[in-house]
């Protein structure tokens, strides 16, 4: 009974947080009415998420699930995950198609979380500049991870990624803008959509798939 409570209550907060922004925005109202329901599973287990962000660095999609499903199968399953990451050597590493640079990223992401030098299960209980604080200490991953770990995995909905390139892409064809905006510009936009920030950058991701 309490998560189906959480499950309604986070439902409220989004139809909350749309009819905020519908109000505020006239433009990302018309983006809304284009892109249809706002739609968010997070991941709760945050260690496996990163696992996949890593592993998603520079490749497609496709090539990364491949990667993730080798890599679980060499470690003997998910939840030996964070063991299998500090026991496998590098070649069986390299085997599963992993680089030189994964493999040194997701070995100290493993053996901080082992050492609870990174509290990855406090993290959501933190605000979202201590998440990016601790997080941060893994070669590897950087802000812009943790922005979209907030988002996906623990499915916070104020989270402003500036840094992000379709985030900026979107807001200066939404805005008709006529250069790309830094995210040092983008000051306004995080104030108007705050606190429901991460709804709204959904949203301008959706909206490059329009064609028109």
């Amino acid at each position: 009974m309490a998560k189906n409570a959480e499950v309604v209550e986070a439902l409220a907060e989004v139809a909350r947080g749309i009819e905020l922004l519908r109000e505020r925005d006239a433009v990302l109202a018309a983006v809304m009415d284009r892109a249809g329901p706002f739609v968010i599973e997070p991941e709760k287990d945050l260690f496996k998420s990163l696992v996949r962000a890593i592993i998603a660095q520079q490749i497609s999609t496709g090539a990364a699930r491949s990667i993730y499903g080798k890599l679980v199968a060499a470690v003997g399953g998910e939840a030996r995950l964070i063991a299998g990451l500090q026991k496998l050597s590098l070649e069986e590493l390299r085997a599963a198609g992993l680089s030189a640079q994964k493999q040194r990223y997701l070995r100290d992401l493993a053996q901080k979380v082992a050492a609870g030098t990174v509290r990855i299960h406090a993290v959501s209980g933190m605000s979202n500049e201590e998440a990016i604080a601790e997080l941060t200490q893994v070669v590897g991953v950087g802000k812009w991870t943790v922005q979209m770990l907030l988002i996906f995995s623990l499915g916070r909905l104020d989270v402003f990624p500036g840094d992000d390139l379709g985030v900026r892409t979107a807001i200066r064809r939404l805005y008709r803008k006529r250069a790309l905006p830094k995210a040092k510009q983008l000051g306004r936009y995080e104030k108007l959509w705050q606190p429901y920030a991460s709804i709204a950058s959904w949203y301008c991701w959706r909206s490059l798939e329009f064609k028109d």
